[in-house]
């Protein structure tokens, strides 16, 4: 941040870091939902923050973007204290919320302008337009688009003022295929103009496809983080589709000790261990031939963010 004569120098904060959460902490009156969450997010790179409903993400974000004041921890953006030094970083930083957060009487084009309008050096409006397709609705009030319409004007809304940390709730909900991969798109341009995307989402794929770092919360907790390569690594593993709810405890019994089976997904099954090598897969394809079954697609296959996400987080409906 430039400073002038007399003006406070900005905080110092870690090389290449440009969101820095220590040790969060968050009450709702007696209950706690962040409970001691770290994470460091880089400019020019995507942070993904995932977690189940519940788990404190939405929350950590909203103390990130100065909406919630922390209880307890450290929280720098841009080495600001969102709260305390919210009139310095709000120029600096874009936001999108779960319930938009945008006036529902104007137009989505005139609400894109007079946004634009509050910065010294925004976008131009028109190639947000092309870039998010928002000509085709640009003159409908706000409160008659679709939820899809929507978070791509709230989009627009969060990039038109060159923002350098950008904070992007569900960026993909209620978006069609055509529509999800023009946002997705728009993220990876921002992150290549240099920019600190952190982005929640539900959707395993989104994650994969854009983020650099993956923070997985549960509990107010970060149960795990790393790049997607890395939280998806295995030492080996065979997949293969069947028919679903297969007796697996007979295929447990069958293979070698350190190697496991388990059904993911309804039909898709994961055999892991250090020891699934083609040995193995000749008794997995026995086995399915003792069960009439045919495994399709047995061969090597690396888990997927689903998988880890699955396996971190549990099963069971929040």
């Amino acid at each position: 941040m430039r400073t002038g004569k007399g003006a406070a120098a900005a905080p110092a904060r870690r090389p290449g870091a440009a969101v820095e959460v220590d040790g969060l902490v968050k009450r709702y009156g007696g209950r706690q939902v962040v409970a001691g969450l770290s994470f460091t997010a880089a400019a020019g790179a995507v942070t993904a923050v995932l977690g189940p409903n519940g788990a404190g993400k939405t929350t950590t974000i909203a103390c990130c973007e100065g909406l919630r004041r922390p209880d307890g921890g450290r929280v720098r953006v841009l080495g600001l204290d969102p709260v305390a030094d919210g009139a310095a970083l709000r120029p600096r930083i874009g936001v999108t919320l779960q319930d938009g957060g945008l006036p529902t009487g104007a137009g989505a084009l005139e609400v894109l302008r007079h946004i634009a309008g509050l910065h010294s050096d925004p976008v131009p409006v028109a190639d947000l337009v092309e870039v998010l397709g928002l000509a085709s609705f640009a003159r409908t009030r706000v409160r008659r688009l679709s939820g899809g319409q929507r978070q791509r004007l709230a989009v627009a809304c969060a990039l038109v003022g060159r923002p350098e940390v950008v904070f992007l709730d569900e960026p993909s909900a209620g978006l069609d295929p055509q529509a999800r991969l023009a946002m997705w798109d728009v993220v990876a341009r921002v992150r290549a103009a240099g920019a600190c995307v952190v982005l929640t989402t539900h959707l395993m794929e989104e994650a994969e496809r854009l983020a650099d770092l993956v923070v997985v919360v549960d509990g107010g907790r970060v149960v795990a983080s790393g790049s997607p390569a890395e939280l998806t690594r295995t030492d080996s593993t065979l997949a293969f589709t069947a028919r679903p709810a297969l007796p697996l405890d007979s295929l447990r019994a069958a293979l070698p000790p350190g190697t496991d089976v388990s059904e993911t997904t309804a039909g898709r099954y994961l055999v892991s261990g250090v020891a699934a090598g083609p040995q193995v897969a000749a008794t997995v394809a026995a086995w399915c031939a003792g069960q009439d079954v045919l495994p399709e697609g047995l061969g090597a296959a690396r888990r997927t963010l689903e998988d880890v996400f699955l396996d971190l987080t549990g099963r069971s409906l929040r």
